[in-house]
């Protein structure tokens, strides 16, 4: 019987004993989420000190890397190239042969027109001597009919063989003059048959070869053959969007980085800002304007031939103890930040410091201040005007003190704070959801920035 009696009391004991444990566990599980105790605890925050630090504004774009200068050449002339003795990528000087067209038509038509100018030139003679007797005549007949030895009309006669003679004479000079300015410029394209070199510099395109036929013209663009770029003086060309690119000037230096040289920068400087702009998805929402911006490759690149023709290699500036000489190819990728300004020693905090708040929200009407005599206006019905303003939260006495700040320039980590705030107060930096939204004036707070898993903002 007494067996019987302690097993229900056991199994009592047990299940209060079970709902004692479960509890216990909630209350610590419901602290630890905030669900309790947030009140007196306060609003889980990270925050760093605002600190003086200097800061550079960057403009990011990318481009594609390009000769800055690069000389397309296209021949005067058609015809089938007969020689052609350079490749891509040989070294070039001013008045090195570079192609030369099959010149056999081009001669057949200077002695075509060689033959035609002797011609004319005999002709002139004959008209020469036809004028000078014509002339001979004249004269006598003048003297003659001034004694009225002859008749008018002999007279007439003469003079007008005379004049006549004038101008055939005349007319087989400009006929000279025509054929030896055909003959000038039959030569001239004798001698376009030969493209020579118009500067020194690095065959960075070649498209034709020995045996093909080129169309060239002096009124047209004819088939392009090659291009001659300096190699050593390389620029990346960049899209900068209208929204940046009244904080780019020229001068301003850059930092360029290649994908073909990841881990490795680069020094360039602005030489060329477009007024001309780039407009994509026109009369859409997708429309974007942007600005052609040139920054030329300072450091020192690509292995450059001297006049002896030898190898000339030197140390990048950035890596002097390092023969390292980057060799850019045109049209390899790359991405610059344009530093266009530059701040020292000024009061700065982490970007994500920053966030607006509606101050219209603190002045919201009361509903007795407008009412008349009959009409009664709901509060929950008027809709107050926004007025949006940065602030900052300031961590004092364990709560969050709004701040309104006025902000400057930014790099890709810090802003800068005009007035607002001062180096070395305590300013609240995350997290997001709070920050944006959820931190109110005088909310209390608890920083834990190990709960966040991030460092402070050095």
């Amino acid at each position: 019987m007494s067996k019987q009696k302690k097993s229900p009391t056991r199994k009592l004991l047990y299940v209060g004993l079970g709902i004692v444990i479960v509890f216990g566990l909630g209350v610590v599980l419901a602290k630890s989420m905030g669900w309790i105790g947030s009140e007196t605890a306060g609003k889980q925050v990270e925050a760093t000190e605002a600190k003086l630090k200097t800061i550079t504004q960057i403009v990011s774009a990318s481009g594609k890397m390009q000769p800055e200068v690069e000389v397309i050449l296209r021949p005067e002339v058609s015809g089938e190239i007969i020689e052609l003795p350079v490749k891509e990528g040989d070294y070039v000087s001013k008045g090195d042969l570079l192609v030369r067209i099959k010149p056999d038509i081009y001669q057949a038509r200077i002695d075509e027109i060689t033959a035609s100018l002797l011609t004319q030139k005999a002709r002139r003679e004959q008209a020469r001597a036809s004028l000078l007797e014509a002339e001979s005549v004249h004269k006598q007949n003048k003297k003659l009919y001034e004694k009225e030895a002859i008749s008018e009309t002999e007279y007439v006669k003469s003079k007008s063989n005379y004049e006549a003679q004038q101008a055939n004479f005349k007319a087989t000079e400009y006929q000279v003059q025509s054929t030896e300015a055909q003959l000038k410029q039959a030569n001239e394209e004798l001698q376009k048959t030969i493209i020579r070199a118009p500067r020194k510099g690095t065959v960075s395109n070649l498209l034709v070869e020995v045996g093909e036929r080129v169309l060239g013209t002096t009124q047209s663009i004819g088939s392009e053959l090659l291009r001659i770029a300096k190699m050593d003086q390389m620029e990346v060309q960049v899209e900068v969007n209208e929204n940046d690119i009244v904080n780019v000037s020229i001068g301003d230096t850059a930092q360029i980085e290649v994908d073909a040289y990841p881990e490795r920068a680069f020094k360039g400087i602005v030489t060329e800002i477009a007024n001309a702009a780039k407009i994509t998805g026109s009369g859409t929402n997708e429309q974007v304007t942007n600005y052609g911006v040139k920054i030329r490759v300072v450091t020192p690149h690509n292995l450059d031939m001297t006049g002896n023709g030898q190898m000339e290699q030197r140390a990048s500036r950035e890596i002097p103890d390092d023969a390292f000489t980057p060799s850019f190819k045109p049209g390899m990728s790359a991405t610059v930040d344009v530093q266009t300004k530059t701040v020292r020693n000024v009061v700065s905090v982490p970007i994500q410091a920053v966030t607006v708040r509606d101050f219209a929200k603190d002045d919201k009407p009361k509903a007795d201040s407008l009412q008349s005599d009959s009409t009664k206006i709901d509060r929950d019905l008027i809709i107050p005007q926004e007025d949006l303003r940065k602030v900052v939260f300031v961590v004092g006495d364990q709560k969050a003190h709004r701040r309104e700040v006025k902000t400057g320039i930014s790099d890709n980590t810090h802003i800068q704070i005009l007035s607002g705030i001062e180096a070395g107060e305590q300013i609240v930096i995350g997290s997001y959801r709070i920050l944006s939204k959820d931190l109110a004036d005088g909310d209390k707070v608890n920083v834990n920035n190990s709960m966040f898993n991030r460092l402070a903002s050095k």
